[in-house]
């Protein structure tokens, strides 16, 4: 079986919201064997949802539609699909009643708008959202199922959970999607496809891998597809046993982690801290490990020296050095490294100096030049890397390459 996703709003068009939506919907789908064809946006005209319909009954034999379900004039997706399915809409007195004692809780009155909530075309099954006032829609026509849901994302995730995947999981029963993210760092992605090609070449057919590069770092993706779902996970279990023997170094964790996340387990396994220093990144690595929760256990603090006086002053970098060799520099970031490790009184001390851009660069030093240093036990060690031109991404790319140093280091 596959589905399309279909999500309302002028708000997602213009970059107002993310859809994250989709996304959801998306892995859920595939983890009861259905598989997602195509996403589509559309806008909140009528016009556009009748031929975004008529496109995905054309391909798809689920089509899930979120958004357009609230109570103003601008939300019309109940009355285009009673319309288009050529019903009428009538009272659904479960959700009126909870709508009434949803504002009768809240000590509000219920308008005409709030009841309207409650209608639903009559040619659909009601699917009841016990955390808003506009219910799901089932409908059914020449074999294909239309769903239609709030936009709202937890209002969307209940209706999913409650009734819609338990009963797209009972038709999937034909086959099994697989899927397992492998998380690489330090290898840049055409390089990376080259060390893979004939690992790529000799996988199995029912294995599809896909590459999803980001600042940094790139994602692979295995899925596998199949009927037997234990055979299926046993041969990506295989391939991926191939492949660390490929890029052991490069592998840092698979599916929901990241690099921060698994460079704390190591540190705590060892029951060690780390500091760090940042001056281009600007924060971006403090940001980057205290999005982990529990990581006050390994993370003792950052000292963002963005200017020469925070490197001189707080971090105990010599004048000497900013003067002869400037402060992107090997010597600066590793008197920087040595400083924070100092001062926060941690195992190790990460440090960031460079020159993120669009602008400040020279001949000698470029837009993309960053000087990193790790301090620790045995010493600092430093290494320059150069990037591109674009600030965002050399923010993020050398907080990550810079946390990636420590983990090197930790697994040898």
């Amino acid at each position: 079986m596959n589905a399309e996703i279909i999500t309302i709003g002028d708000e997602i068009l213009i970059g107002q919201i993310v859809d994250t939506n989709s996304a959801w919907m998306a892995t859920e789908l595939n983890a009861i064997g259905v598989q997602v064809v195509q996403i589509t946006t559309i806008g909140d005209s009528p016009a556009q949802l009748v031929d975004a319909l008529n496109e995905s009954k054309k391909r798809a034999d689920i089509v899930l539609i979120t958004g357009g379900l609230g109570p103003t004039k601008d939300d019309r997706t109940k009355k285009v699909l009673c319309e288009y399915f050529n019903s009428k809409l009538v009272m659904h007195q479960k959700t009126l009643d909870h709508i009434i004692d949803f504002f009768n809780r809240r000590g509000m009155g219920v308008n005409q708008l709030n009841k309207n909530q409650a209608m639903v075309p009559e040619c659909s099954e009601a699917l009841f959202n016990p955390v808003g006032t506009a219910p799901g829609m089932w409908f059914e026509e020449q074999g294909k199922v239309f769903v239609s849901m709030p936009g709202v994302p937890f209002e969307m995730k209940r209706i999913m959970i409650d009734h819609v995947i338990p009963r797209l999981s009972e038709r999937s029963g034909r086959g099994k999607i697989v899927h397992k993210t492998v998380h690489v760092i330090g290898i840049p992605e055409s390089m990376l496809a080259d060390k893979l090609e004939n690992f790529e070449n000799n996988l199995p057919e029912f294995i599809h891998l896909a590459y999803l590069p980001s600042p940094g770092q790139i994602r692979l993706r295995f899925s596998a597809f199949g009927n037997d779902e234990a055979l299926l996970k046993n041969e990506v279990e295989r391939q991926l046993e191939m492949l660390h023997s490929i890029i052991p170094e490069a592998i840092f964790g698979y599916d929901d982690t990241s690099l921060p996340a698994e460079l704390g387990k190591l540190l705590l396994a060892r029951k060690e801290t780390v500091a760090t220093a940042e001056s281009c990144t600007g924060g971006m690595m403090a940001h980057l490990i205290t999005s982990v929760p529990g990581s006050s256990g390994w993370y003792k603090g950052s000292v963002v020296a963005y200017a020469n006086e925070v490197k001189t002053g707080v971090l105990k970098v010599s004048e000497r050095a900013l003067i002869d060799f400037g402060a992107v520099s090997e010597a600066v970031v590793m008197q920087m490294a040595k400083g924070v490790r100092e001062s926060l009184n941690t195992t190790w001390g990460i440090a960031t100096s460079g020159i993120a851009g669009p602008d400040g660069g020279t001949p000698e030093k470029p837009v993309g030049t960053i000087w990193m240093a790790l301090a620790g036990p045995d010493g600092v060690k430093a290494e320059k890397f150069t990037f591109s031109k674009d600030r965002e991404r050399n923010i993020i790319r050398s907080s990550l390459t810079a946390l990636n140093l420590l983990r090197l280091e930790l697994i040898g």
